[in-house]
Order: structure tokens, then sequence, then C-alpha cells
């Protein structure tokens, strides 16, 4: 009696553990999603022409350092289908130390309207919307307030990221915040193979993972060209069981069909 009662909770622990997967596209095993930080030259000199040539789409989250001579290269980049979204006008952080604008004097009101200026500039841009959002330094807070419930509130972004680390794995897509969305942030000069390894890992558990780079090839918190190419050969080879696409195509889809 003892051992049929353990096998039917171990049978019901596996059944309730299978109807919280998600069901990904045509058959896909899991989702990689590619992010892209600050507006950096060398995303649009390396990361992109990477990507292009891999016929690979990532997300870029701009801020307010795009130009007259990178706007139309990053509105080249949109139509070839990449997702240009929101990092602030400003980039306001806590650490002034390579973010000249300090966010300890703002108030919620200011950082909302900061991301709506951001909206409107992006919608120049690319013409798209709605948008997706990236908290400046992965932080949540400014002057000392919790400002996602009233981002939330106001609706004037659809999904947003935070930080995270290669543990960033996304299975729990019924309890996933949609303004809250993990990811694994990279150090200066993260290897391919670590790169890679996440991805495996990402594709055992069958979830979703998200990748957070800044410079690519050069810039700051630099992963370099040869890894970046390296991650890209692995997801193109692998494309049968990952599905690489952009920060809302993937958000949307999970919350289409995340379990009930």
């Amino acid at each position: 009696m003892k051992k049929l009662t353990l096998m039917l909770l171990a049978l019901s622990y596996f059944a309730a553990h299978a109807q919280d997967k998600i069901t990904w596209p045509d058959h896909k095993k899991a989702v990689i999603v590619l992010t892209y930080d600050d507006a950096l030259h060398s995303q649009l000199n390396v990361a992109i022409p990477q990507l292009d040539s891999a016929h690979l789409k990532g997300t870029f989250f701009l801020t307010g350092d795009i130009n007259s001579q990178t706007i139309p290269q990053w509105r080249k980049a949109s139509k070839k289908g990449h997702e240009l979204a929101n990092h602030t006008v400003f980039h306001p952080c806590l650490s002034t130390e390579d973010n000249p604008t300090a966010s300890d004097h703002y108030t919620v009101y200011r950082i909302l309207h900061e991301i709506e200026v951001m909206n409107s500039l992006l919608f120049a841009v690319d013409g798209k919307g709605p948008r997706t959002y990236a908290y400046p330094c992965t932080e949540t807070h400014v002057g000392g307030k919790d400002y996602v419930d009233s981002l939330r509130k106001h609706g004037i972004i659809k999904y947003a990221r935070i930080g995270g680390d290669a543990d960033a794995v996304i299975t729990d897509f019924k309890h996933l915040d949609p303004l809250l969305v993990p990811s694994y942030g990279l150090e200066e000069g993260t290897s391919a193979d670590k790169l890679i390894a996440f991805v495996k890992k990402v594709e055992e558990s069958g979830g979703m993972g998200v990748i957070m780079f800044h410079g690519v090839g050069g810039d700051y918190i630099t992963t370099s060209a040869q890894a970046h190419r390296e991650l890209l050969t692995y997801l193109k080879a692998n494309q049968k069981d990952i599905w690489i696409t952009t920060f809302q195509q993937a958000m949307d889809y999970a919350m289409a069909n995340k379990p009930k």
C-alpha cells in the first residue's frame, strides 16, 4: 500500500510539472532570446552583421544616445527583423561611475515620463509599438522607490527585463511576472563555452533563456567577437530544437500559452 501511494504521488508530481511546461512553436524544445543594451557602436559594427549573417534576430535596448549618424542604422536593423526596445533616455542608475545620470533624485513620475519619451523616439525610428523595456543597471528603484507597479499601472511597457546570472533559466511561466523577466547578465570576457553551456541548460529545461550582452568585440562589458560568433554558430546549428527570437515575440508566445 505504501509503495502504491508513493508511486501515485510520483505520477501526480510528474503530471503536474508536465502541465506547467510550454509547448514551443514547430516542436522546438526551448527558446533563446539575445538582448543587447545601451545602443553601442560595437553592436552596429559587429553584433548585427554577425546576426544577419546567421539569419538570427536580436533585441536591442536603446537609450537616447542614438543620434543622426546611428538612427539610420538602427532603422535598417529594425527593417531586418531586429527588435528596438526601450532602455530610457538617460540610463539613470544608483552608481554614477559609468552612468553620469544618477537615479537617486528621480521620482517615479520622472522615470515613467522618460520611458514615455523614449517610446516616442523609438516610434519615430521604426514606427512600431508596443514596446519592451530593460531596467537601467537592472535596478527597479529610483529615488528609493520601486516603480514596477507604477509601470504596470500606466501600461506604457508590455514586458520588462531584469538581470540575473547563468542560473536565470525560465521554466515557471505560470508565475512569471512579465515586468520582471530574468536574464543572464554577462561579465567582461564571458567565453563561448560559458554561453553555450547556458544554452544547453535552457535546452535541457525546456524553458526560455534571455542573454544580456553589452559590447561585442568592443566598448565595455565586452564579449569577444569570436565568442559571440561561436554562440551564433551553435544556435544556428541547433535551430531544429531551439527557437531564437526577439524578446517581445518570445514573451507574447509565453504569455499566450502559459499554464492556467
